[in-house]
């Protein structure tokens, strides 16, 4: 798939575009099978999601080099029919507090493979640091934010294996300042994860959430064929 236009693309790492669908009576699932599959052709990966609630039924993340490409994806399913009811926008990354991370964590983290196998639970929420009088993320010393971030890594640890969580960079490109991306083994594993994170003192001073999405990763067809029911 491609736009016909000079690639745009990172200087490190790759472009990530989370979209977020309602079913249509005028959804085609073939036109949806084969917007998907072209990306997935021209190099991009696509992860699709039978969603939870009424935020969307559908959910797409797409990752890959070029954000040309990614809008050429986002206008082929709105052309299905389907309607985009939310979206996000960000870009893989490596945090500044992770000096002296391994180099394959490095590059797991600006090019990861994705969906993950055994891990179809899913949510995604956006979130920001808290910058108000009490409380300002920003005004601390580089160290402190550093000495907390380990903290928050710390919590995350203890979930490595039933939970791989993404983290994407936001800020100037969408509404918060990032993009957070959990697969799990099973969907009290998310849970789990988000609940014991917010106890960090890095999250219940300094964050702020953004809506969560909840749902289950398939292979295009089957999230289709489920949320169609049949």
């Amino acid at each position: 798939m491609s736009s016909g236009t000079d690639a745009v693309s990172p200087s490190v790492g790759w472009g990530v575009l989370h979209l977020f669908f309602r079913v249509t009576s005028a959804t085609d699932s073939e036109t949806v099978v084969s917007a998907v599959k072209g990306a997935a052709q021209s190099g991009d990966q696509v992860v699709t999601v039978a969603l939870l609630g009424h935020k969307a039924d559908v959910g797409v993340m797409a990752l890959g080099p070029d954000l040309q490409r990614l809008r050429s994806l986002q206008s082929a399913l709105r052309r299905s029919g389907l309607e985009l009811t939310g979206s996000y926008v960000s870009l893989t990354e490596v945090s500044e507090y992770a000096e002296g991370i391994a180099e394959d964590v490095r590059q797991a983290r600006l090019y990861p493979r994705l969906p993950p196998p055994g891990k179809p639970a899913f949510c995604f929420y956006p979130m920001s640091k808290r910058r108000g009088p009490e409380h300002n993320w920003y005004a601390l010393s580089f160290e402190g934010r550093q000495a907390l971030m380990r903290g928050h890594g710390a919590a995350a640890r203890a979930f490595k294996g039933r939970v791989l969580q993404l983290v994407t960079g936001s800020t100037g490109l969408d509404d918060y300042e990032w993009g957070v991306t959990l697969f799990g083994e099973r969907p009290d594993d998310l849970k789990d994860c988000v609940h014991r994170m917010r106890f960090d003192e890095a999250s219940a001073l300094y964050a702020e959430f953004g809506p969560f999405w909840t749902g289950t990763v398939g292979e295009v067809e089957d999230v289709l064929a489920g949320v169609l029911g049949g």
